[in-house]
């Protein structure tokens, strides 16, 4: 089934200026999804310019089906974390090239991806060119959201935070959970709620190969990713289901010695590359697909599950529950017990199994598809630009 967006006839194409310090294949979550919003917009007809940070041996300038991709200098050390005083480097470096590309193609928006540090990028080129601006914030740029990183830098920089937020036409944000934290940490401003998409033609699986008695849980092994728990809630059991953990961080030394002797088989994989056919095929095999985390703002992993037509388990916690809505099972964080409850059940009930993974996979149709969120973005971007 293919999924293409389609050009709307007799609509003034837009002119869109992007900002983003990441871009693929450098950056976390945020950056393939700006890519791939891009991507859908240059299909049904906008132009879009990219400014982002340069990093290692990357070309100054580059098209991706047909996106034009501008890196400024930086001092950006890894692809994968971008420390504070890296992420200082982005308005400086990108200042002088934005202007003049705003100044010669006269966009008739800018999209600012997270409040900082692009965000006083997009107010600076707004106030000397007049072009309106929107932000859509990602998480790390949220005061009260990530408790590892930055907690004593949104100290410093709340004054900056609002001034970008009140001088935006409009911010959007990929969970209703992001949203509220940016209208009780930053200010109360019109916060459009926009989620995250996946492309299935991009994403492509082959969702007629027969599902195994496998249960699959990505992400980097942090503590409050939970992984711990899908740990505890197997280890003294013996489920009909094997484990297989996808990812790498800190906490796998730790999460290897809880999987010690467990009764039910726990395999560790390691970090596996997105797309990787050794990630695509576990996501075809696997039952059962497990996010426990504490919180999380609007996760793609979940969409690729949903996409693998996986039953899904997640946390009742932070953007996790309006992701899979009815189409899964919520726990508490770190409530082993109900977990391993939930999984006795479905190992047990094959039509209960067969039955949720049928409802993830018309959830992500009827939500989650790009064609879907490129025209509430173009719905926006014509409010904000009055075109």
């Amino acid at each position: 089934m293919a999924h293409h967006s389609k050009a709307v006839p007799n609509m003034p194409k837009l002119k869109i200026l992007m900002l983003n310090h990441e871009f693929p294949p450098v950056g976390g979550g945020g950056a393939p999804v700006t890519l791939e919003l891009c991507k859908h917009l240059v299909r049904t007809g906008h132009a879009v310019d990219v400014v982002t940070m340069h990093y290692g041996n990357l070309p100054r300038f580059e098209e991706i089906e047909g996106v034009r991709i501008y890196r400024t200098a930086a001092i950006r050390k890894r692809p994968n974390i971008c420390y504070t005083h890296e992420m200082a480097t982005y308005l400086p470096g990108a200042i002088g090239k934005t202007l003049r590309l705003a100044k010669n193609n006269k966009y008739d928006i800018i999209h600012c991806h997270f409040i900082i540090p692009g965000g006083p990028l997009a107010l600076s080129v707004s106030k000397l060119t007049k072009i309106p601006y929107i932000v859509t914030a990602h998480g790390s740029d949220v005061p009260g959201f990530n408790p590892d990183r930055f907690q004593w830098q949104h100290k410093f920089t709340k004054p900056i935070l609002k001034a970008v937020c009140k001088n935006a036409v409009m911010l959007t944000s990929p969970s209703r959970y992001l949203r509220n934290l940016v209208l009780n940490n930053i200010g109360r401003y019109d916060i459009r709620y926009v989620p995250n998409g996946i492309d299935l033609d991009n994403f492509k699986l082959d969702l007629a190969k027969p599902k195994e008695n496998i249960i699959l849980a990505t992400g980097r092994l942090l503590k409050r990713k939970g992984f711990q728990t899908l740990i505890k809630a197997v280890r003294d059991a013996e489920l009909p289901f094997e484990i297989h953990i996808a990812g790498e961080g800190p906490y796998r030394t730790k999460l290897e010695e809880l999987a010690e002797n467990s009764r039910t088989k726990i395999i560790f994989h390691g970090w596996l590359e997105q797309g990787s056919r050794q990630l695509m095929d576990l996501y075809e095999r696997a039952s059962i697909y497990v996010l426990p985390s504490s919180h999380e703002n609007a996760s793609i992993a979940l969409l690729e599950a949903m996409a693998a037509k996986c039953a899904m388990i997640t946390t009742n916690v932070s953007g996790c529950p309006e992701t899979v809505g009815d189409g899964g099972f919520l726990i508490d964080f770190e409530d082993s017990d109900k977990l391993r409850e939930i999984l006795v059940t479905l190992g047990r009930d094959k039509k209960l199994l067969s039955e949720y993974s049928e409802k993830s996979y018309a959830r992500l149709l009827e939500k989650f598809l790009w064609d879907k969120i490129v025209a509430k973005y173009v719905e926006i971007y014509r409010q904000a630009s009055r075109t």
